[in-house]
């Protein structure tokens, strides 16, 4: 198995220097999986440039996890700025305008851009 090495100069897309190419990847899999147990990343290339990450579940289970604690962060921060602008008077100026006929949203339209100028 040809594992490539990092260039002194590296470039954007040069190859990390733990990497196989996609023919070595399919040919030698077994080597590369024992790699990947052992808990290093491999980048499987193609045409020189990374195209797929082999790493341990743990690894990726740690990283999902990550993004999923950010995810929901981020939803309850949402939902709370939601609770927030739920208050008496914009729920009835919504009401207003869902009910308004189109000439008081033409109306409104119009008073909005002349404020917004």
């Amino acid at each position: 198995m040809a594992i490539m090495k990092v260039a002194t100069r590296a470039s954007r897309n040069s190859p990390p220097a733990n990497a196989v190419t996609a023919t070595d990847a399919k040919n030698e899999f077994g080597k590369v999986l024992e790699k990947v147990l052992r808990g290093d990343v491999v980048f499987i290339t193609r045409h020189g440039s990374a195209k797929a990450v082999l790493m341990p579940v743990e690894q990726y289970t740690s990283l999902t996890r990550a993004s999923t604690a950010q995810l929901n962060d981020l939803h309850r921060e949402f939902d709370a700025m939601l609770e927030d602008m739920q208050t008496p008077k914009s729920r009835a100026a919504m009401g207003r305008a869902f009910h308004a006929s189109p000439k008081q949203l033409g109306k409104a339209a119009v008073r909005a851009a002349r404020l917004n100028r």
